[in-house]
């Protein structure tokens, strides 16, 4: 999810270069929208975004049985605060603007891998605090040509 279409392109053929299927979103309630009908593996999130943000979104999806689990990225350049809330929500991992396209495509691959609603609860894979410029953004991927589909919501 990113309310940039560029970034939204960027992230969006970085995975489907790597085998992901992947579906955007420009906002928050977009997203929300479309995760029930898409179910994604993995969800990327910007922070700031126009109706509804990153962070809302985060904590909208946690709060739903059927999406508490997915794994959740901030692609963002998050501050402090944000990074902490994001923390306290639940958000999985930070990626930080502007990232290296191998850097999310590795991310990415490792939440899938780790699973979503039948996944533990525990958090944190490249849980940290991220550096960068801002962007904006919702994108959900699904892996194809695997015996594991992986969609990713960008």
């Amino acid at each position: 999810m990113d309310d940039n279409k560029v970034i939204r392109q960027l992230i969006r053929v970085n995975l489907e270069l790597e085998g992901f299927e992947v579906v955007t979103a420009a906002d928050g309630a977009e997203c929300l929208d479309v995760v029930h009908q898409v179910q994604p593996d993995v969800i990327t999130l910007d922070v700031v975004m126009p109706r509804l943000d990153g962070l809302r979104t985060a904590a909208h999806l946690r709060g739903d049985p059927l999406t508490q689990r997915l794994p959740l990225v901030i692609v963002s350049a998050c501050t402090q605060y944000e990074v902490e809330a994001g923390l306290d929500v639940g958000v999985d991992a930070f990626l930080a603007k502007p990232f290296e396209p191998a850097e999310l495509v590795t991310l990415v691959r490792q939440l899938a891998e780790r699973g979503g609603p039948d996944a533990s609860p525990e958090h944190g894979i490249g849980a940290g605090a991220p550096t960068g410029s801002p962007a904006g953004g919702t994108e959900h991927a699904e892996r194809t040509g695997s015996e594991h589909a992986e969609r990713t919501g960008a």
